[in-house]
Formats: C-alpha cells, sequence, structure tokens
C-alpha cells in the first residue's frame, strides 16, 4: 500500500474511522486487532494472532497479555472505496483501566469484544461504562464461537440463544449507562448488522448482512469445525472484511462524530470561533490537539500519540500547552501504520497522530496555538489504592531513577508518582498489586535499573462524621487575618455526581452552566450554586462570605491552602474525601502586604484543620468488589477464605458446576489475595475487580492505624 494513500485519505474526513477495541482480560483482543492488521496487508496472514504485533514491551509478550494501549492506522476498502481506520488497541486487565480512559477520549466508535463461552464480565462492564462516558459509539463482536462449537458442543439452535443472551446483557448495560437520548439509539443488533461474531483465534467473523450477502448459515460454520475444514471458513468469511465492514458503516467519521462528543468533553463557549471549530472538526480552524498516550522512541524522544480535534499542525509549529501554560515548538509530525510510526508533512483534524517535540507533556494536556479553554480531564473510574515506596538500590542511582519514575508518570498516568528528591525514597500508587509489580519489573528491565520497594501500603482517606458547628478562626502567623471555616460532610448524591462526572471537578472562575445545571438538577438553590469557588478529588469549597472587598485578591491563595489539606488530611496527612468546606468570614488587613502567601496559607489550614477536629474526623478505607468464580465444590472454602478477609459475601449464584460469588473485601487485607485464591481453589479459582468503593472503618481498628501510617510517615505526635 503506497504511503501516498494514508496522506491523501487523511484529507478526507468522511472516510476516516476511529475505533478503540475494549474487552475482558483473555477474551482475545490482541488476537483480534493481528487480525485485523493482517487482513489490511500490514503482517503476514501466516504469524497474524500470533505475532501480538501490538503487544511492543516485553513483559506484554512474556506475560501474554496487553499492558500499552498501541496506536495503528490501516486502509480498508469497501466496494473499491478506500477509508482510513485508526484503531486503538487497549488492554482488558482491570489494573490498567486506565489505558482504556484515555483511548476512549481519542476514539468515536468501539468494539465491544466478549468471548462466546464466558459472556459479558465485570471488566466488560467497566469498558463499555468508559466508552459511553465520552460518547463512544459501541457495536459487538461475540469472539471465541469455536470454543461452543468444540468444547461447549451446541446446535445452531443453543448457539443462537447464547448469543441472545449475550446481546441482551450488552444492551441492558448500554440502557443503564449511556446518557440520556442514546440508550435505545445505540442498543446493538443482529439485523442491524452492529452485531457480528467469529474466532479471531481462526481468523473468521460473520455478521447477518455478510451471511446474506455470501449465502452463508450457521449451519456451514458448525460442518466446518465438524469436516475440520475451518481453514475455507476463514478464506469465505475473513474476519477483518466483517468487522472493517461494521465499523466502516456503523461508527460516526469524526465530523459526525465530534458534532455530540464536543459538547460533553469540552466546556468551552460553542458559540465562539474555537467551538464552532471543534464541533465541526475544521481542518481550517485553531489547531487543537489532545494526547492520550506518551511512547518513548528511542530515536525521536517522546511521542505523544492522540487525536487532532480541530486544525492542522506541521513540522516548526509553535504551541501552547494550557494545563503546564507554556509554549513549544513541533519538531515531527506522523501517523502510525502498525508498530511503524511514519513521519508526514501534516496532520489534520479528525486523525490519530504522533507529534514530536512537546517537552514534559502528559496525557490528558490540551494543546493549541492561543491560550484555550482546556478539555475536560480525563476521569479515571477507579483511584490509585495500593502503594509502594521504591528506591535505588545504590545511591548513585538516584538521579536516575528520579527521571525513570518521571518518565513513568507519563507513560501510565494511572501511576501515581511522589517523588522525594531528599531522601531519595519515592512512592509509587497504583490499582492494585500486579499494577505496580509490572511497573517495577518494567524499572529493571527496560530501563536497566536496580530497584528495591517496601511491602504494599494500603492509601486512606480522611473525612468528616457531622457538621463541626460554629465557625473555626483561623488566624495567620503575624495576627492580622482571620478566617472563620466550617466543615460538614458532604451529601452521598453529590459526592456520587462528582464521582461520576456529572458535576465537574475544577476551580470554578466564571459562571459555569454546566455545574449550574447539574447541582440545580440536585435540588441546589441558586444562591448555594453561586458560592461554589472548587471541587477537588471528590470535595467542595463553598465561599459563603458576603460583601467583602478584598476576597478576589485573596480567593485563590485560600483555594491553594484547601487543596493542600484535602491532599494531605490532620488525622494521617492521607488525602480527604466526601467534605464540604465553607468560608464563612474573613478579616484582612487593609494593606496588601500584610495579606501575602505567607500569611495566607497557614491560617486557612489551621482553619480547616481545627474545624475537622470539631466534626468528629475519620477514615474511610478502600474496598473492592471482586466477581470471584470457581468450581461449586470449593464455595465454601473461598467463602471461609472471604470471611477471613473481613470480607462480606454479596450474592452467589451457580450455574452447572460452576459458581459465582459476589464479595466485599477491604483492600487493605487483599495483599497475596491472588495466591490465596489458587491455593484454596487448587489453582481453578479466578477473580475480577468489579468495582471500588471506600467506606467507614471499624473504629476498633481506627487507632492503631492511624498509628502505624503516622509512625511510617515519620509523623510526630503533635505534627
Amino acid at each position: 500500500m503506497a504511503e501516498i494513500d494514508f496522506v491523501k485519505l487523511m484529507k478526507n474526513q468522511e472516510k476516516i474511522r476511529n475505533i478503540a477495541i475494549a474487552a475482558h482480560i483473555d477474551h482475545g483482543k490482541t488476537t483480534f486487532s493481528d487480525n485485523l492488521l493482517a487482513g489490511a496487508g500490514m503482517l503476514s496472514e501466516d504469524t497474524a494472532g500470533k505475532q501480538r504485533a501490538l503487544d511492543f514491551h516485553e513483559d506484554e509478550a512474556s506475560r501474554g497479555i496487553t499492558i500499552d494501549s498501541a496506536s495503528v492506522s490501516m486502509v480498508h476498502t469497501i466496494k473499491g472505496n478506500p477509508y482510513l481506520i485508526n484503531l486503538i488497541d487497549t488492554p482488558g486487565h482491570v489494573d490498567f483501566g486506565g489505558d482504556v480512559t484515555r483511548a476512549m477520549r481519542a476514539v468515536d466508535g468501539c468494539v465491544i469484544l466478549t468471548c462466546a463461552v464466558e459472556g459479558v464480565m465485570p471488566q466488560t462492564e467497566t469498558v463499555v461504562r468508559q466508552a459511553l462516558k465520552e460518547l463512544v459509539k459501541p457495536v459487538l463482536f461475540i469472539n471465541k464461537v469455536d470454543r461452543l462449537i468444540k468444547e461447549v458442543k451446541l446446535t445452531p439452535e443453543a448457539m443462537q440463544e447464547k448469543f441472545i443472551k449475550i446481546i441482551n446483557q450488552v444492551n441492558e448495560l448500554i440502557e443503564n449507562i449511556a446518557p440520556e437520548g442514546y440508550k435505545e439509539k445505540w442498543k446493538v443488533g443482529v439485523g442491524e448488522g452492529t452485531v457480528a461474531f467469529g474466532s479471531a483465534f481462526h481468523n473468521w467473523g460473520l455478521s447477518f448482512p455478510y451471511m446474506k450477502e455470501k449465502g452463508i448459515t450457521f449451519k456451514d460454520v458448525i460442518d466446518a469445525y465438524e469436516n475440520d475444514n475451518y481453514k475455507e471458513l476463514a478464506k469465505k468469511a475473513p474476519i477483518h472484511e466483517v468487522v472493517l465492514d461494521m465499523s466502516v458503516t456503523h461508527h460516526p467519521n469524526p465530523v459526525d462524530a465530534q458534532k455530540y462528543r464536543i459538547p460533553k468533553i469540552w466546556h468551552g463557549d460553542e458559540d465562539s470561533d474555537l467551538g464552532k471549530d471543534l464541533v465541526n472538526c475544521d481542518p481550517d480552524g485553531q489547531p487543537i490537539f489532545v494526547p492520550i498516550k506518551i511512547v518513548v522512541d528511542k530515536h525521536a524522544g517522546e511521542v505523544a500519540a492522540g487525536r487532532m480535534f480541530s486544525g492542522t499542525l506541521k513540522q516548526g509549529d509553535e504551541v501552547y500547552m494550557n494545563l503546564a501554560k507554556r509554549k513549544t515548538r513541533i519538531q515531527q509530525v506522523s501517523v502510525y501504520k502498525g508498530a511503524q510510526r511514519i513521519v508526514v508533512p501534516e496532520v489534520r483534524a479528525g486523525n490519530v497522530v504522533g507529534i514530536v517535540g512537546l517537552k514534559d507533556v502528559f496525557a490528558g494536556e490540551t494543546v493549541s496555538r492561543d491560550e484555550v479553554e482546556p478539555f475536560e480531564a480525563i476521569k479515571h473510574l477507579f483511584d490509585p489504592v495500593v502503594t509502594k515506596s521504591i528506591e535505588a538500590t545504590k545511591a548513585a542511582d538516584l538521579p536516575k531513577l528520579i527521571e525513570v519514575l518521571k518518565q513513568i508518570g507519563k507513560e501510565d498516568p494511572s501511576i501515581k508518582v511522589e517523588i522525594n528528591e531528599q531522601t531519595g525514597e519515592s512512592l509509587i500508587s497504583g490499582m492494585g498489586e500486579l499494577h505496580l509489580e509490572i511497573i517495577e519489573n518494567r524499572i529493571k528491565s527496560e530501563k536497566g535499573l536496580a530497584v528495591k520497594t517496601s511491602p504494599p501500603i494500603v492509601v486512606y482517606r480522611e473525612t468528616v462524621g457531622k457538621d463541626s458547628g460554629d465557625a473555626f478562626e483561623g488566624r495567620s502567623p503575624n495576627k492580622h487575618n482571620s478566617f472563620y471555616i466550617k466543615v460538614e460532610p458532604l451529601e452521598d448524591e453529590i459526592y456520587n455526581a462528582i464521582k461520576e462526572g456529572v458535576v465537574p471537578e475544577g476551580r470554578v472562575k466564571k459562571k459555569s452552566q454546566a455545574l449550574a445545571d447539574s447541582l440545580s438538577s440536585l435540588g441546589w438553590s441558586g444562591d448555594e450554586i453561586r458560592d461554589v469557588r472548587d471541587i477537588y478529588k471528590g470535595n467542595m469549597f463553598l465561599d459563603q462570605t458576603r460583601g467583602e472587598v478584598h476576597i478576589g485578591e485573596v480567593i485563590e491563595m485560600v483555594l491553594d491552602a484547601f487543596e493542600m489539606v484535602m491532599d494531605q488530611g490532620p488525622l494521617a496527612r492521607e488525602p480527604c474525601t466526601k467534605m464540604k468546606v465553607s468560608l464563612m468570614d474573613i478579616r484582612l488587613h487593609e494593606d496588601a502586604i500584610h495579606r501575602g502567601p505567607a500569611q495566607v496559607y497557614p491560617a486557612v489550614r489551621e482553619a480547616v484543620k481545627g474545624a475537622m477536629d470539631k466534626a468528629s474526623p475519620g477514615l474511610l478505607e478502600p474496598l473492592q468488589i471482586h466477581l470471584i468464580e470457581m468450581p461449586d465444590n470449593f464455595l465454601g472454602t473461598v467463602t471461609k477464605l472471604v470471611g477471613g478477609k473481613r470480607g462480606q459475601m454479596i450474592n452467589v449464584t451457580q450455574d452447572g458446576t460452576m459458581a459465582q460469588m459476589e464479595a466485599k473485601i477491604p483492600v487493605a487485607e487483599m495483599i497475596g489475595w491472588s495466591n490465596d485464591l489458587r491455593s484454596a481453589t487448587e489453582g481453578r479459582g479466578t477473580s475480577s475487580l468489579k468495582d471500588q468503593l471506600f467506606e467507614k472503618l471499624p473504629t476498633s481498628l481506627q487507632d492503631n492505624i492511624i498509628r502505624k501510617i503516622r509512625d511510617r510517615k515519620g509523623l510526630a505526635e503533635n505534627q
């Protein structure tokens, strides 16, 4: 395929499709992507499915799971018309869910992949939720149909029943999760051609329109396996043709998609010139690029892979990074072709591209020509709850470790890195043990650095149990300024709305219509909404002062101090959550020189902490809801195992000889969980994360845990 095709097609927005593959772990995504690539002439047909072309990291190939999402562009022709398909392969393991969330920002359509035998799994549910939150349109591919025929030995009728059950499960998810207006419109169906099925391993796929067109029936599929003739099936109905046809027909092109996606993911003024450029995906408008992934290229350095939402960029253009608040110059623009990055003269709106030269950029940044309203922050479904301290084995390697950790924080923004350059000990926080273990292995193998890590540490949250009553006074060190603050628990429905992204996080600079609409729908009055100044990590700050002349000059410092306390609460310097902090009154010195940051920060911090002390502060511990699957004769053993870990059983279902248990277990008790489960079930039990929540720590454990955290952090009794 000539390079020129690529460049030509990139300019024809109607012919572009940006898609991702989203599925539960081990449902066959990477094999599936390989076959699509092979079909588009980018891999040899023999190695497809075995080459794992999109798993670039050594640890992905050795563990057999995809960890990073990889981007690839390919050309697919339907009836003589070529289309450019930009595909992002995403991981299925829940510990790498952050990658899925970020990938969804860059695409307009996704292929939900489910296994024909296992059906919809917890992780399928999570990725569908992430897709619908970003208004990414789903279609469905039911994989591993060969197993239904060879292992489960189903008749054509029983197979159809199985498919209908899976389709209904997916549609039920869409009904529950999709925003209003899309619930019915985006359901998948066999008749419409938004459902296909097949075997990625054996390289065939079918959809209803394709079966009609080629005259293939279910019986032909079963016969092909009975006569050991499935290679013929792959020739008659190659998987890439069926799936890419489905994508071209049912996924929107970037111009159509941005009309409804932009208002959801960008909160600027749609009637402004920039708003129109974005909504129309205008290649001649102001350039806007959102990176979703930072990849390190041996030759070019950092490559930011992401989506061009409007405008055109070329080498040498000066751009502005809105969150980092600085300018930089582009050194190179490129597109992907499998694992290869091809340098092109320019990149235009509607494409998934790679850009070199954005110094210290991170995923989710908004890159533009002039300063603009940035895109909504990419929200991850789960917070990192397990932390390890990490240090270089040799003191001389400390500078290198700091460099590597900064790099890792960029490559995987769902890892939180706290670097302590003084002590040489740094903290990495992730979604679970496996997540951190893989990061650790990468530092050792890819970055060639010897490190030692501590046993996993669980991250708690601090909160309050009641209203603090009267406002607490915090005085500045010079005694000339006072801030009066009260604290109370944030209402459940507001907290949940913040977590789900219905109420946008961030400081409120000017009247925000999105914020006003979401809060008034939750029953807040106009006056209360006007007082909201900051929504930060599940906490809310309100300014309830009236007629204070100098408030405008100090409010940003007050919010800085509020955020500092929310990052490190008074009990054990753990992050705070689910609190409503209100500034009731202030007394300020007339002279601005006496009310600078050195006076405001300590006063506000003292006021927030003092108010929290009066509001029965406590710790919340992270819990995870896991779906555990095992042969039913192990049910008793697993129940005992869950009970021994302070876990609660929520639900148990049985299907034949297999049992499924839903259980809620504190993260603190889950260290070593996968090994415990394996030994309790003789290696036959599996467990997957379904949800994560924070609940009040039992009072009997609280003092002991606070003491342990304070000791670990080296905090004196009265700090």
